[in-house]
């Protein structure tokens, strides 16, 4: 539908005809069926008389529309998700009724049926533009404007939506369809919320179902008392119980660090935070209800790194209620400036407000790893995105817009100060406060309090693309002291910019009487330019290890001298600081991956760090980087070896590992991935921890540590279908139904291939969660024989997914159904042809497409670099 997918264009046509103030009356009946639901807008608007636009709404029907008192023909007027509206006069009254549908794919008004008690739970996810999946709307951020929110819902439910409610009211009337509510022809309650803030579409939200609710109050700085509540599924509320104390306690400690940081208190009436089912996303920053994927309420035992995500995803989430909500761009171009700068805020507040102090070694293995993946890909693009259309910016919530540009933000407040870099923040929020601003309005307020003119850096890191690399080198007196410390800066061939850096170098030896190596010195300086020359090493005597970019303060890629590279190399498990770790591994990663340095190497030195290393994110992405390169990187005719090589060694590292330590868990986890068929040690192990003859002390086999163990004696076949079915029977959850669906998917059979290959592409009962599930195991499963047949399939598809599923289920279809572990040269010929064919195809699904072959080249080069040495 060519109206589905708005120009900036248009964004900008309509945003000249439509002028402030907009409020919007929003009535939603929900006691209609299981499928749809009844939707009354009326919007209130001024505009320039005589003109024309329109109103967004995608809807089964509308079944009436009236401009300021006179009826127009719906069959006239609505097409392509558009409503149109003529002859506008200066203030306006337009009222559109439709029946919209449920999704099951998270976009718009999401409806789940848990399967474990029958409760039906709904939530709305309006981001980037599915607000007007549920009501007619001027669907695009810089038409702000006030909304009132009416909802009719069973009775059993509770209701939640941005404002508090201002009544709650007993209606007579009985749902047309029992199966809505908890209780067969149940009456209804109408829920009237107070008239919201001047806000943008996407930011509204609702909820509603019989979820469990739990409630405090928070002191706000400006005196004001703040209502909080916590919401979950019935289900799910005896475990959420045992963490809700402590995730309020969090919140109340970003409300103070955000409100003395900024110096601006939190803005907003109430403050919920709602764990929902099938969400796609991590979080949702709907002003005063927050919705959060509900796989963050932990039943089952968790690694401490997804606990700390989860801190971090809270406290990004608050920090949008100053930065995205308070404030908002004026176009998505600047989507940058929501998600950057939370990622960056909710880092710095997890480090400095929170248990979690090592929060930044977190962000440089987790959060930076990403943005140096994105970076290199052919889609970089600058963290100010051009944006044409929606569907550029659905492509734009990626590892640029978050962490690269969290990092340069990092970069930037050690470049200014942060003392002046906060004092403009406040500026910013408080000039801008309930409005719209760009990237030319955040610089300008900086640039007052910093005195730096930010235009040029600015130029440099926002608006180009690409990431530079600062090797050092060293020249030795004879003494053994330092004669030169150089640092060498170079760009890519394609992206050829050099930028300043302000950066730390440390020295590091070893603590003879620890036997940890630990920092011994440190240097500030300005990086500019292809060389610089670090004058403040001249006449030190050598230490045992140079680290470039010490503390992770500037976002680039590093390269140590010889010897820092060869001491690193033996001598990284032995780092005291988790920041300094993370650096040094990501760096030798970075190296791995661009086919620099051996990867049986890097696994022996992942093995070596994974015995000692005590940062859980670090742990788990050095876990993963290690089975990416067993998998992909290793010589072809040396990867049988060396990926039962890995697997033992994470077998006799968890049966060492301190009892019931994330250490140990993460450990196992890992192991149970690296299975072979035929395997029979593999399969006794697994077995035996399933059915108790194995153990490791203090391991819990919990529900979910019991999936992931039928999951890997599914990918042995060593569990069938009707094994599956008779785990999930057990207990059958939310939860469960997807492991049991990725437990099919991932089998080492052809039918389960083909299987899994047409539920996700035809089965539209499959909720986006399923699909993602069933997806995950189709290419989960590391054998190429199995994978080979599906590379010719997959670009067959391409067209028919993108013209016939929405945007996130193409996307979790186009990268989940990519069958990477397929021949790299097979794949690399039929996408270099697809795109070569497909040169005029629409710029998001290029984009998908692009990012998947680029994998395949890369590991293919990275194989062969391999299989050369």
């Amino acid at each position: 539908m060519p109206g589905s997918n708005l120009t900036r264009v248009e964004a900008e046509e309509r945003k000249a005809i439509v002028e402030a103030p907009i409020h919007y009356h929003i009535s939603l009946d929900l006691t209609t069926g299981a499928k749809t639901f009844e939707s009354s807008t009326l919007i209130c608007f001024n505009a320039q008389p005589g003109s024309s636009t329109f109103l967004d709404l995608i809807a089964d029907e509308v079944t009436s529309v009236e401009l300021n008192g006179e009826s127009l023909d719906p069959a006239k007027v609505f097409a392509d998700s558009r409503v149109m509206l003529h002859d506008l006069k200066t203030k306006n009254e337009v009222t559109v009724k439709a029946r919209c549908r449920y999704s099951n794919t998270g976009e718009g008004l999401h409806r789940s049926v848990d399967p474990s008690d029958g409760n039906v739970y709904l939530y709305s996810q309006f981001e980037v533009p599915d607000a007007r999946r549920v009501y007619a709307v001027f669907d695009q951020p810089d038409l702000k404007a006030t909304f009132d929110f009416k909802v009719l819902a069973p009775a059993s439910w509770i209701v939640t939506s941005n404002m508090p409610a201002s009544s709650v009211e007993d209606d007579p009337r009985e749902t047309q369809d029992g199966t809505l509510g908890d209780k067969p022809n149940e009456t209804t309650r109408l829920w009237v919320f107070e008239p919201t803030p001047v806000m943008s579409s996407y930011l509204t939200a609702i909820c509603a179902g019989p979820y469990a609710e739990w409630h405090t109050e928070y002191l706000n700085e400006d005196g004001r008392t703040v209502p909080m509540a916590q919401y979950c599924r019935q289900s799910l509320a005896e475990a959420f119980a045992k963490d809700v104390d402590y995730l309020f306690d969090i919140t109340k400690k970003g409300f103070a660090f955000y409100a003395k940081t900024w110096g601006v208190p939190y803005p907003y009436a109430k403050f919920d935070q709602i764990y929902v089912p099938e969400y796609n996303a991590g979080a949702m920053e709907n002003i005063g209800m927050v919705t959060i994927r509900d796989s963050y309420v932990f039943e089952s035992k968790v690694t401490d790194a997804l606990a700390e995500r989860r801190v971090v995803t809270v406290l990004h989430e608050l920090a949008h209620m100053w930065f995205g909500d308070y404030v908002t761009m004026k176009w998505w171009n600047d989507l940058w400036l929501n998600e950057s700068f939370a990622e960056f805020t909710s880092t710095l507040a997890t480090a400095e407000a929170t248990e979690w102090h090592d929060a930044w070694a977190t962000f440089c293995s987790g959060e930076k790893s990403w943005a140096l993946r994105q970076d290199q890909l052919p889609t970089t693009h600058p963290i100010v995105a051009p944006i044409n259309d929606l569907n550029d910016t659905y492509v734009n919530f990626d590892g640029i817009t978050y962490a690269k540009g969290a990092s340069v933000l990092k970069q930037l407040v050690f470049y200014v100060g942060r003392e002046r870099f906060f004092e403009g923040i406040h500026s910013y929020l408080n000039k801008h406060a309930y409005s719209n601003a760009t990237l030319a309005d955040l610089l300008g307020e900086l640039e007052k309090t910093s005195g730096r003119d930010l235009k040029a850096w600015s130029a440099k890191w926002l608006e180009e693309s690409g990431i530079n690399t600062i090797a050092a080198s060293v020249a030795e007196a004879a003494d053994g002291t330092i004669a030169e410390l150089k640092l060498t800066q170079t760009a890519p061939e394609e992206h050829p910019v050099l930028r300043p850096h302000r950066l730390a170098i440390g020295f590091y030896n070893e603590d003879k009487a620890t036997g940890k190596i630990v920092r011994t010195e440190q240097f500030e300086l300005d990086v500019d330019g292809e060389t610089t020359i670090v004058q403040a090493a001249a006449g030190k005597p050598r230490p045992a290890l140079i680290l470039v970019n010490d503390d992770d303060l500037t976002y680039t890629k590093i390269r140590f001298d010889a010897e820092s590279q060869a001491f690193a190399e033996a001598n990284l498990h032995r780092f005291d600081d988790a920041l300094a770790r993370a650096v040094t591994w990501l760096a030798f990663w970075d190296m791995t991956r661009d086919g620099e340095f051996p990867a049986e190497r890097f696994v022996d030195m992942t093995l070596r760090l994974l015995a000692t290393e005590t940062e859980s994110t670090t742990f788990r992405y050095a876990l993963a980087c290690m089975s990416t390169t067993a998998h992909h990187y290793v010589a072809p005719a040396r990867r049988e070896d060396v990926l039962r090589h890995v697997a033992a060694g994470l077998w006799k590292l968890a049966n060492a590992a301190e009892a019931g330590s994330d250490t140990q868990f993460q450990l196992i986890t890992a192991y149970l991935g690296y299975g072979e068929e035929g395997d029979e040690a593999f399969a006794a192990n697994a077995r035996g921890l399933l059915d108790g003859t194995v153990s490791l002390p203090g391991l819990d086999i919990d529900n979910n540590f019991t999936w992931t163990i039928v999951n890997a004696l599914a990918s042995v076949n060593e569990f069938g279908d009707s094994d599956i079915e008779a785990q999930l029977a057990r207990r059958d959850t939310t939860e469960n139904r997807e492991f049991a669906l990725g437990a099919r998917a991932v089998k080492g059979t052809a039918e389960a291939k083909d299987w899994a290959w047409d539920q996700a592409l035809h089965n539209d009962d499959l909720t986006n969660s399923q699909l993602e599930a069933v997806a995950r195991g189709f290419s989960a499963t590391p054998d190429t024989e199995l994978a080979e047949p599906f590379a010719a399939k997959y670009f067959e598809t391409v067209d028919w997914i993108w013209a016939n599923k929405t945007y996130h289920m193409a996307e979790a279809l186009l990268n989940g159904l990519y069958p990477g572990y397929a021949d790299p040269a097979t794949l690399t010929r039929l996408g270099d042809a697809w795109l070569e064919e497909h040169f005029a195809a629409d710029n998001a699904l290029k984009r998908l497409i692009v990012e998947n072959v680029a994998s395949s080249h890369r590991t293919l080069k990275v194989r062969d670099y391999n299989a050369a040495l």
